[in-house]
């Protein structure tokens, strides 16, 4: 008899207090890979925490009954570092890809990746032996953007320690994975005047030998999706490989607005304006443009493309619009004044979500501004499916969609 994914997970999770995540995460990452030989690196822990010889047996049936359950027959494997809430993965899976390692300290986000891929991420990357990491086909990862301090020397490897990209370099170095896919801010091409990103293509380079061309910045509104995003793509090739040559996908052709990545149906009150705040908002933007800066609120038109969504400061301000569909003013929150009339609002997290590509099927299961957070923080999916196409199609030979 079938058992659903979820039931099977209420009862470990009844077993464990909240102090046991690592122990989650390895039960969870077995049940993922328990039909592949990678499974080694989780079973006799998850043997061990589970001590349920019932519960094992019924690994072998599970009805996964979660958005994004595992690839069948996958055509390669990947870990998916600085996890988030899975953007990079499901681009991935949408290419025939099994995750086998994830990793995401943030406690929010492990809720939200849970949810939807049926795997709890282990935590802090700087706390994981690189050894612990199963064999994996392509590494990828969107780590932080931070300084090196090179002091005069070349800048490889060793500057990097005290960075979280050395642990993508360590992980590079140990489990030398036929290719990898590293997602940043644009910014990471001028920081402290270039040296940062010098001294990346530098280690992935000459320390750990592969072959990597040039960075490219990738913006998302070229990819489907009505959103001014942009970001930097570093794509690498394990020299045996044979990859001598990459070519950055090409823009593809597909007028996209905000209007097109609406709720369909009338949001809650609580996203709407309050005159008082918009009043707020108007005489900040005043200031603002009055020294000549262009910050402040901004109203998106139907047809128009969003600014890029950000954590903190005004991004959810910088991206609102203007939707007449309420009837009810009547807040729901505390607010000072009144609900403006206009109908101006806020994007709500679905929104965001569609923005960056996510399908309706993505669960929400965390707070609106535990949403916003996790949502800014991601990727835009089709950017990255599109430029992990061309790093499979060259590796593997071809693309096996989902």
């Amino acid at each position: 008899m079938k058992c659903k994914y979820s039931e099977i997970m209420k009862t470990i999770i009844s077993k464990f207090d909240e102090e046991t995540n690592y122990k989650l995460a390895v039960i969870t990452h077995y049940i993922q890979t328990h039909e592949l030989d990678v499974s080694k690196y989780y079973r006799d822990k998850a043997l061990k925490y589970l001590q349920d010889e019932d519960l094992i047996n019924l690994l072998s049936n599970i009805e996964w009954d979660i958005p994004f359950p595992p690839t069948k027959k996958p055509m390669f494997t990947f870990i998916d570092l600085f996890a988030g809430i899975g953007g990079m993965r499901i681009a991935f899976q949408n290419l025939g890809g099994k995750c086998v390692f994830s990793s995401e300290w943030d406690r929010h986000a492990q809720i939200t990746y849970e949810s939807n891929f049926g795997e709890i991420p282990f935590g802090d990357i700087t706390k994981i032996n690189e050894k612990d990491i199963p064999e994996h086909d392509i590494l990828v990862a969107g780590f932080p953007c931070q300084a090196f301090s090179i002091a005069g020397r070349r800048g490889g490897f060793e500057d990097t320690r005290g960075t979280l990209f050395f642990d993508v370099a360590r992980i590079l170095k140990e489990k030398q994975p036929k290719a990898f896919f590293l997602e940043n801010v644009k910014g990471l091409a001028n920081h402290a005047r270039g040296k940062t990103l010098k001294v990346i293509l530098n280690t992935l380079r000459d320390d750990l030998n592969y072959y990597v061309p040039d960075p490219q910045i990738v913006n998302a509104k070229d990819f489907g999706v009505p959103q001014n995003r942009e970001r930097i793509f570093i794509v690498g090739f394990r020299k045996d490989i044979g990859v001598t040559n990459f070519k950055y996908p090409e823009p593809i052709k597909k007028e996209v607005c905000v209007k097109d990545i609406l709720e369909e149906r009338p949001v809650s009150v609580k996203y709407y304006l309050s005159t008082r705040y918009l009043e707020t908002l108007i005489e900040h933007k005043k200031r603002h443009e009055s020294k000549g800066n262009g910050f402040g609120y901004e109203i998106i038109p139907p047809d128009g493309i969003a600014n890029a969504i950000v954590v903190g400061g005004m991004g959810r301000e910088r991206n609102l619009i203007i939707d007449k569909r309420l009837t009810d003013f009547t807040p729901v929150t505390n607010i000072k004044g009144e609900v403006n009339k206009e109908g101006i609002r806020r994007m709500t997290p679905r929104e965001w979500a569609r923005l960056q590509g996510f399908p309706d099927s993505f669960i929400i299961k965390v707070s609106d501004a535990q949403a916003y957070k996790q949502f800014g923080n991601s990727v835009a999916i089709p950017a990255i499916q599109a430029t992990a196409n061309e790093v499979i199609k060259l590796v593997f030979g071809e693309v096996k969609k989902e």
